[in-house]
C-alpha cells in the first residue's frame, strides 16, 4: 500500500457514502448508503485505488454512541462494499466534538495526515470527494483536489462556491458520478 504514487481517494462518510441525520447516525441499523455509493466505491477498490474514509464523529463526544457502536457501523460499511467485490483500505474518524480544538477535526487536516502516514503516501493531487465546506477546505489546505457531491449537504455547499476562495472544484450529483470520473480521468485520480 506503499509508495509515492499510490492511487488513493479520500472520502467523507455522512452524506457521501451513506444518507445523512441531523440527529446523527447512532447505530448500524440506522445508517444506510446513498444508492450507487457502495457499488461506487468497489469499482474504485477495483480499479487499484485505496479507499480512504475520514469523517468527523463529534456523537461521540456528545456523549450519542460508543467506539462499539461506531465499530459496528463500520464494520455494516466494510461488509456492504465487500459484498461487491471491493475493500475499505481505513477508516479515519474524528472523535472531538467541535469546540475541542483538535487537529484531527476536519476542516483541519490531522486526518488527511494519518492516511498519509498509514498508507506510505502522498495525498497531494488526489481526489477527496466530499458534501461540506470543512471537506473541502481540508482537501484544499492539504493538497488534495477537492470534489464536491450534491448529495447531503452538497446542494447548499455548491450555493457558497459561488464566492468561494478554494480554486476550482469538481461537482458531482453523486458519489457514483464521481467515480465514474474518477475512473474516466487519465491522471490516476
Amino acid at each position: 500500500m506503499s509508495g509515492k504514487a499510490a492511487k488513493v481517494v479520500v472520502l467523507d462518510r455522512d452524506g457521501v457514502v451513506n444518507r445523512d441525520s441531523d440527529e446523527f447516525i447512532r447505530r448500524p441499523s440506522e445508517w444506510q448508503p446513498l444508492p450507487g455509493s457502495i457499488e461506487a466505491i468497489a469499482d474504485l477498490s477495483r480499479a487499484g485505488f485505496l479507499i480512504a474514509l475520514a469523517t468527523n464523529q463529534s456523537g461521540l463526544a456528545r456523549g450519542l454512541f460508543d467506539f462499539a457502536a461506531l465499530n459496528s457501523i463500520h464494520e455494516k460499511f466494510r461488509n456492504l462494499v465487500e459484498r461487491e467485490g471491493g475493500t475499505v483500505h481505513g477508516i479515519f474518524f474524528c472523535p472531538h466534538g467541535p469546540e475541542d480544538g483538535c487537529r484531527c477535526r476536519k476542516p483541519a487536516t490531522g486526518m488527511l495526515e494519518q492516511i498519509e502516514t498509514e498508507f506510505g503516501c502522498s495525498l497531494r493531487n488526489r481526489w477527496f470527494i466530499g458534501d461540506s465546506l470543512r471537506d473541502l477546505q481540508a482537501a484544499r489546505d492539504h493538497g488534495c483536489r477537492p470534489v464536491l457531491v450534491r448529495t447531503g449537504n452538497g446542494l447548499e455547499t455548491e450555493k457558497c462556491l459561488k464566492n468561494n476562495e478554494l480554486g476550482e472544484v469538481d461537482v458531482f450529483d453523486d458519489l457514483r458520478q464521481a467515480a465514474h470520473a474518477l475512473l474516466s480521468d487519465r491522471s490516476g485520480g
